[in-house]
């Protein structure tokens, strides 16, 4: 998500650019603001280079970042036209003309990151000691460059061919493919998988590129951003109205603290479009609530993408990318959003407040007591992330849970959860995490743990490695 969120400061540079020249016509300072904020949107892959080469190393070292830009250089150098035809002696195959892409770029930050991980500590001998530990890692990460490259001299035209085709039989189905596509987007946010499938219609890797084609205005109006609009009325107006059913159908001692939880994720899906807050307030609770939640997204994405209405996003579809986007060149009646936008929204309500007390759904403020910690502990503090206070307490209490510093391998964090990996999973302590007052748990795989916090996950990451550093001293 590092490189993700670089693309709002594009958004809003070009969204305020659009506007000025919308006003007062084509002028300096509207082509001042669209070129700084485009120079951004154009150079999307080198940001995901760098920046997951920096997310994902060990500390977020900068020389992640040198090695990932490295590794960008040697691939797209290697597999460009030039570069195929001279290695290869006759012309190569039009797949190698797309190569600078975010695919590409991902690969190269990954070579970056799994360089810094592997050779920042390398020492060599004497004579070549000035290369040692973090001066080696872009040297390493240059020549496993080389050696990938290799093998892509003759997958990458297969590859690339195979993400064509996917982009083209989705974009064959028209509205139905966009429903399809958001269903599936929401299916996969618990396993944080979305991000991938983003790639094919929001960038250039399939030739879809719905993302850069809106704001840079080179795209086909009524087209262009039917892979975003459905977002605008399901995060904005839906996510809300299920919040508030939930709220309604709380039990009346247990209201005013759900209440707490969702209004604050409600507030975040409709200004920021963020919903993993509110998503995973129900997703483990309820899961045949959140089928339904898919459901009614892909099918709000269906009926968007029937309209003539289309509005775009650079960081996610929520009340602040909506007005940026208003005066976009391909922007196409987004005022229409917001009556169907509140259509969404009954629908959403009804449909969560009739599941909810049919089925008697364990919603938030409806769920059965919860079973009391292994440790018989509390939290010393309300443990709530969006209490700056209470963060130091719930950085205790999650690393005591999660077995103590000592079994914490490896702490890191996207832009809502805590990613950990454990060295002993009996030593975690679900109850307690979960005591604690988090917005979810996910147990991935054998070592791994993900814990929901919210858009306050960085601060009470750094309070978890600050507590795992002091308490190993």
């Amino acid at each position: 998500m590092l490189p993700v969120a670089c693309l709002p400061v594009a958004g809003i540079l070009i969204g305020i650019g659009y506007w000025i020249e919308s006003v007062a016509g084509v002028n300096v300072a509207a082509t001042f603001l669209q070129q700084a904020g485009g120079a951004v949107i154009e150079h999307i892959p080198i940001l995901f280079a760098i920046g997951i080469a920096v997310g994902m190393s060990d500390d977020r070292g900068g020389v992640s970042a040198l090695a990932g830009l490295v590794s960008w250089i040697v691939l797209v150098s290697l597999l460009s036209t030039r570069g195929v035809s001279l290695l290869s002696g006759h012309e190569a195959d039009p797949a190698f003309a797309k190569t600078e892409n975010v695919f590409i770029a991902i690969l190269a930050g990954v070579i970056g990151a799994w360089s810094y991980n592997r050779f920042k500590d390398t020492r060599l001998p004497e004579a070549l000691s000035f290369f040692s530990g973090k001066r080696s890692v872009a040297i390493v990460a240059a020549g496993l460059s080389c050696l990938i490259c290799l093998p892509l001299f003759f997958v990458w035209p297969w590859l690339y061919n195979a993400l064509i085709a996917l982009g083209r039989w989705i974009m064959h189905f028209g509205a139905v493919g966009a429903g399809v596509y958001v269903f599936l987007n929401r299916l996969l946010i618990p396993f944080g998988l979305h991000h991938a499938l983003n790639q094919v219609f929001w960038f250039d890797v399939a030739g879809i590129n719905d993302l850069g084609n809106f704001w840079s205005g080179q795209g086909t109006l009524g087209q262009t951003g039917q892979y975003m609009s459905g977002f605008f009325p399901m995060m904005m107006f839906g996510l809300p109205a299920a919040a508030l059913a939930m709220y309604h159908t709380a039990r009346p001692e247990r209201r005013r603290t759900a209440g707490g939880l969702l209004l604050a994720a409600a507030v975040s899906s409709f200004l920021t479009g963020v919903t993993e807050p509110l998503e995973f307030a129900f997703m483990f609770l309820a899961p045949g609530l959140y089928l339904a939640h898919a459901v009614l997204s892909g099918l709000t994405a269906y009926v968007v993408a029937l309209l003539p209405v289309r509005a775009g996003f650079n960081f996610s579809a929520g009340l602040v990318d909506y007005l940026l986007c208003m005066k976009a060149p391909m922007a196409l009646h987004p005022l229409w959003l917001l009556p169907i936008g509140a259509g969404v929204a009954v629908v959403y309500y009804l449909v969560f407040r009739t599941l909810i007390l049919r089925f008697d759904l364990p919603t938030p403020g409806r769920e059965k007591d919860s079973t009391p910690a292994r440790t018989g502990k509390t939290p010393t503090a309300e443990p709530s992330p969006a209490n700056p206070d209470a963060q130091p307490s719930l950085a205790r209490c999650l690393t005591e849970a999660l077995g103590g510093s000592a079994n914490i391998a490896s702490l890191d964090h996207c832009i809502s959860r805590l990613r950990i990996e454990v060295n002993d999973d009996s030593l975690v302590d679900e109850a307690a995490i979960k005591a604690a007052g988090v917005k979810g748990l996910i147990r991935p795989g054998r070592g791994s743990v993900q814990i929901v916090i919210g858009t306050a996950v960085q601060f009470v990451a750094d309070e978890m490695k600050e507590y795992i550093q002091t308490t190993f001293k």
